[in-house]
């Protein structure tokens, strides 16, 4: 499932507790383990000091994962964390991002230069968040949402491999409408159309699905709301609303242009989200 995943985290928050649990699961046992530590620019000019710190530091943090060696890569960086992060995971062709967050609101995030809300905004590779205000529990109940597209159908995809590992494992796709239209007699809903096209995906990968639907005015708010009702360990999201390419070389301003569903469930999702997003097309 996952080959290559890299870890970019300041170490204050739960993502090491996260990646252990998230090893435990098949998928992951083989994943090849990335830590990266970014050297800030300004401080790149004290000499050996701050890249001895960085290697200390991540030295410990793989102690602490009881990884061998042989099981991880360090990679020490200087420069801006947020294109850092980024330019790496295209290095090495990451294929999940696992990074942790203070849980900032949009306005709080730009005004801290928060580099997870960035990272989260800009990258197209799957990413995980893990908020430092979590109590990060063994992943056993899934969210998943369902929107019919196809970057929703990723999503569904992944959080059905996913499952599909945990033993007892329990997965609930959930399709928000902001307005409960009735349908016709005897016409199915587009909600329930959704759904059951989502049951059916799901049982292919030999999963079963609990279809949930949502009426609310906010899709974030309804997506927080039932991943609360199901008490899910683990909420899947797709994403298709990137922010404009020409924003990244304009860092002012694409910290301004963050207002999205995927952000709200970001700040206020009552489990990490894991973040599945529309590759770019070249």
């Amino acid at each position: 499932m996952f080959n290559n995943l890299l870890i970019a985290d300041s170490g204050k928050g739960h993502v090491e507790e996260m990646l252990k649990m998230l090893r435990d699961l098949p998928g992951f046992r083989t994943a090849r383990i990335n830590l990266l530590h970014v050297v800030p620019e300004q401080d790149k000019s004290g000499s050996d000091e701050h890249w001895s710190a960085a290697a200390a530091l991540l030295s410990q943090a793989a102690e602490r994962l009881g990884l061998d060696r042989s099981e991880f890569n360090a990679i020490i960086r200087s420069g801006d964390a947020k294109q850092t992060v980024l330019k790496v995971a295209d290095e090495l062709n990451a294929d999940l991002i696992v990074m942790g967050s203070r849980g900032l609101g949009r306005l709080q995030s730009i005004l801290a230069n928060s580099t997870s809300q960035y990272v989260f905004q800009l990258s197209t590779r799957p990413m995980l968040l893990v908020r430092d205000d979590l109590y990060v529990r063994h992943v056993n109940r899934l969210l998943v949402t369902v929107d019919g597209t196809g970057v929703g159908d990723d999503a569904l995809r992944l959080a059905c491999e996913m499952v599909r590992d945990i033993p007892g494992g329990q997965l609930t796709g959930v399709h928000v409408a902001r307005q409960d239209v009735t349908p016709t007699r005897g016409a199915t809903s587009k909600s329930d159309s959704l759904l059951n096209a989502a049951v059916q995906q799901a049982r292919s990968f030999g999963v079963t699905l609990t279809p949930l639907h949502i009426t609310a005015n906010d899709v974030g708010r309804g997506v927080c709301q039932a991943a609360k009702d199901v008490n899910a360990d683990l909420v899947v999201i797709a994403s298709q609303d990137r922010r404009p390419l020409v924003a990244r070389g304009l860092v002012d301003l694409d910290k301004l242009l963050g207002g999205s569903v995927s952000d709200y469930i970001r700040v206020h999702a009552p489990a990490p989200v894991l973040l599945v997003r529309e590759p770019e097309r070249s």
